[in-house]
Parts: structure tokens; sequence; C-alpha cells
């Protein structure tokens, strides 16, 4: 093996690179725990039809599986948190995809990171929060998203495997009282209104690892196929009225769980010029939405994650809010 790379200098440039937060964690297959929870919550059919997360489980669960002599696994976190959202009394858009799509502006910062290896910003099987959670980037929120203290949830994940070796590799947050720090707190799940997140009752019993670094049923259950998020942009089908009556105002995805939560409160606006909306997507009105034309779509969505739902599945979404 080379010598050891540096980690307060990788650090530094996705510092200059505009990452929120970097860490680096030793590449090794996931706990048993966390492997047996999400093999679990696949077979409980807990991923509705999103089949690419049953597929490829082994490298999901084994990072060194996806890149034959990986050494390391740096995690970054980009702040999406808006300056702007959409007119209250407008359809809204989720606050990820107010932007251009995530995918590719933190791809090319990756790029420009180095060290070299394998890229993943969701379109490789790797279980990112799991692995920014042992990066000491944050912990598992009962909304299960990672949340990084002091800053929140509205972050996006990329994370590089690599053959490279660092010379200090951090380790999950602990915390003094044992704890986990969303504590006896369930905003998020009280504002979800289709009971996708549900509670279970020993979530606020202390923890001795103080560590937190997994989807832990125990703590919350999530069930994809209850999800707006899920509904408005991978459901291909029609969307169960009882889910539907529960859309608006969002014509795209949900951020209600993590509107509700405290972490939040601290969230500083991006600055980041690809994260934020365009004029045209400000000005829009119900009366515009509910007239989307295919051009209209073209326009307002090049480059926006938005193109996941489709130009259909958009229209879907809009005509079921407006028959609320």
């Amino acid at each position: 093996m080379s010598s050891r790379r540096s980690s307060e200098q990788l650090k530094a440039e996705a510092a200059r690179l505009g990452f929120s937060a970097c860490g680096i964690a030793e590449a090794r297959p996931v706990d048993q725990p966390t492997a047996d929870y999400y093999r679990q919550w696949i077979a409980e059919g807990g991923h509705a039809d999103m089949n690419y997360l049953a597929n490829n489980v082994d490298k999901r669960l084994d990072p060194t599986l996806l890149l034959p002599g990986a050494h390391s696994i740096v995690v970054v976190a980009l702040n999406y948190a808006p300056a702007r959202r959409l007119p209250v009394g407008e359809y809204q858009i989720a606050d990820y995809a107010l932007g251009q799509d995530y995918h590719e502006v933190i791809k090319k910062r990756l790029r420009q990171l180095k060290p070299d290896g394998l890229i993943c910003v969701d379109t490789v099987p790797i279980l990112e929060r799991y692995w920014a959670v042992q990066a000491g980037l944050g912990f598992i929120g009962r909304n299960h998203q990672l949340i990084i203290p002091h800053a929140g949830s509205l972050f996006f994940l990329g994370a590089i495997v690599t053959e490279a070796a660092f010379n200090h590799y951090d380790q999950p947050l602990t915390f003094d009282d044992g704890h986990h720090p969303c504590g006896s707190c369930h905003r998020c799940i009280d504002a979800c209104p289709t009971g996708a997140l549900k509670m279970r009752d020993v979530c606020a019993q202390p923890i001795l690892n103080s560590q937190f670094t997994i989807h832990n049923s125990q703590f919350s259950t999530l069930n994809s196929q209850n999800c707006l998020s899920y509904q408005s942009i991978e459901n291909r089908g029609p969307i169960a009225p009882q889910l539907a009556d529960k859309l608006s105002p969002y014509i795209y995805g949900c951020d209600r769980c993590q509107k509700a939560c405290p972490f939040n409160n601290h969230a500083i606006p991006t600055d980041i010029p690809e994260f934020q909306p365009s004029e045209d997507l400000m000005k829009m009105t119900r009366e515009q939405w509910q007239t989307l034309t295919p051009d209209d779509y073209r326009r307002l969505f090049r480059g926006s994650a938005v193109k996941r739902a489709k130009y259909e599945g958009l229209v879907r979404n809009i005509q079921a809010v407006s028959n609320t």
C-alpha cells in the first residue's frame, strides 16, 4: 500500500470546493444490525416498487465489492437549504428540486476533489447515510434523514469509494448522555399526513454505544408506499385517492417531515448558484400549472431533478392537487 494521504488536506480542499462537510471512513462491510435491518426492510416491501433498492444488496452492504482494493470512503455534504421558496398559496416543489439537478453539481465537484475512485451520488448501490454517520458528519434522525448537528438535514450527500488510505479516519458522533439527539421529539412523525413514518416506543431509551449509526426498526419505521415523495416522484402509476388527497400543496416531493424538524431551525440558506430557483419557476401560478404543456415542462425543468417524474407524472400530480 502506498503512503497515506493527509485527511486534513483533503478536507481543506473539500471546503474550498464549497462542500459543507467532509469526513472519511474506512471501507468495510456495514455492521450486522444495519445489514439485518436493510434485508428485513426489503423483504417486508418497505421499498415499494423501487426495485433498484433490492438489486445488488451484497454490494450495497459491502462497498469493497464495488471497488476491490478499496481502503476508504470519503463522504461530503452540500447544503441546499433554499434562500427562496415558491410563493405561499401557490403549488410547491420539494426544496431539493428547486434548482439544478444535484447529481451533476455534486459529481462535478467530486471529480475536482480527488482522490480517484468510484463516485457515488445516488446512482451507485451504497448506503450514503450510513457512511455519512460512519464518517462523523451527523446522525440518523427519526425522519430517517441524516442530521448534521447545528445545521439540520437539508444537505445532499455524495461519496468516493477509493483505494487511497488516509492518516486519520473519522468516527461516528457520540453523545454524552447516551440518548438519541431526537430525544422524545416526534414532530416529523406528527407532520407526516399519510403515516409513512411511524414511532417505536423504545426510541428514547439509552443506547449503550451512543453512536446511533443505523436506521433502527426500534427507533422509527418508514413505509415508502405511503410516502408522498415516493408517490409523486418514483411511482409511475396512479396515486391512490387516499394518498392523492394529502399531496396539496406539493406537486413534486414532500418536505413536511423536514420542515417540522427543530434541527432545521439552524439551516443557513445556500449560496450555491446552481441551487437557486429560476425566475420563470418562481412566477408560476396555479392556473399556469394546470395548463402546463410539454414545452413549458422542458423550459422550466431543463437540467432539473424534477425530470425524474417525467411530464406525465408531474401532470398527474397537478391534477391530483387541483381536485382537492
